[in-house]
């Protein structure tokens, strides 16, 4: 093929016979295009076949896919091995996002500038004009287009350039793996090890229930919280202030006689009849919605709001949400008072805390 071609459509010319099989390939494609009433007016290859420009864009163009392929290997790596629970004194945990992040940025950049590479360096220009119109295919219609497609499999250079189809596998493949990872990932490792979503500090012990403590670590009776008032409170664990227990944050509401009244009524409805003590109910502190802290409590109207989304929890009614984005109550935590006369958690929380996730049942 010349590295520069004109085509002109002469006036009055006799259609080609694309059966012909003394006729190339391109000639076919540019018969289809002119029946097709598309005149190509200018095709040139960008570089000479086996040229070292050619050679160079080959090798620039592997390197990029081959690039995605060690990123995206990368990714399922760090995915599938890298430590990514919280313990004391490790820390490598709070690369966990950061390199899923990376790797998987650097993958989508490689594949992107090699098929851009590719496109806007080794493959012809074409400046082609066409009317359009329609009207149903032939048999030689059928042959013309097949002709074409496979004419641009030969001008992708794939069996010219073979260091390209097997870099483009190298790299797609890792990344094809990407996508599938979120999919079988639980076949890999157990999402649900240890219950780490299904549990928080008020899990009992040893059997032993957990006191409820103020952020001082003191525990509470029921005299420190005044009616209508609300506190905020922790598990009385090692540690259940900080941030190794973030899901723990619970709301202890002291409702006035004729509020708790209706909210023992709509626990009653929902099982959860033994789930406050006296007028005293706890509510998980996390918003449903996106884990914002819910802890603008109006003991008027009874209503508990979370700042992040303006998502409104109505407390009389299990805490269901009553606007806003939210769509989940908030999980009620099952109290009562120890023999001293201090809060204690009857036993954990009987529903996932915060946002909803897709494997929660």
């Amino acid at each position: 093929m010349s590295t520069h071609t004109e085509h002109q459509a002469p006036q009055g010319r006799e259609p080609l016979d694309v059966n012909d099989p003394r006729v190339s390939r391109f000639e076919i494609v540019q018969e289809g295009a002119r029946r097709d009433d598309i005149e190509i007016v200018h095709y040139e290859p960008q570089v000479v076949p086996g040229s070292k420009a050619e050679r160079r864009l080959t090798r620039t163009v592997a390197a990029m896919f081959l690039l995605t392929g060690a990123a995206a290997t990368a990714f399922l790596v760090v995915y599938i091995w890298w430590p990514w629970q919280w313990e004391p004194g490790r820390g490598g945990d709070k690369w966990y996002t950061p390199l899923l992040g990376v790797t998987l940025g650097i993958a989508l950049l490689g594949i992107g500038f090699g098929i851009l590479t590719w496109g806007k360096k080794l493959l012809p220009k074409e400046v082609s004009i066409q009317d359009r119109h329609d009207q149903p295919g032939s048999p030689e219609d059928r042959r013309i287009t097949g002709e074409t497609m496979l004419y641009m499999a030969d001008e992708l250079g794939v069996r010219r350039r073979p260091l390209l189809g097997v870099s483009l596998l190298a790299g797609l493949a890792p990344v094809g793996a990407v996508v599938a990872a979120p999919l079988i990932g639980g076949l890999i490792s157990n999402p649900h090890k240890n219950n780490q979503m299904f549990t928080t500090g008020f899990k009992p012990v040893d059997g032993k229930k957990i006191r409820l403590i103020r952020e001082d670590g003191r525990p509470i009776r029921p005299a420190d919280v005044s009616v209508g008032g609300q506190l905020t409170v922790f598990p009385g664990v090692d540690g259940g202030v900080s941030n190794r227990y973030a899901d723990s944050p619970t709301l202890l509401i002291h409702l006035r006689d004729e509020d708790a009244q209706k909210s023992r009524a709509a626990n009653a409805k929902i099982n959860h009849g033994d789930y406050m003590w006296g007028n005293f109910a706890a509510f998980s502190k996390i918003c449903t919605h996106a884990g914002c802290p819910a802890s603008l409590y109006e003991q008027q109207t009874n209503r508990l709001l979370c700042p992040c989304h303006q998502s409104q929890f109505l407390i009389t009614r299990n805490a269901e949400p009553v606007f806003g984005p939210a769509n989940r109550p908030l999980p009620q935590l099952p109290i009562e008072v120890d023999e001293e006369g201090f809060f204690v958690a009857k036993s954990d929380y009987t529903e996932t805390i915060g946002p909803d996730f897709w494997e929660r049942p």
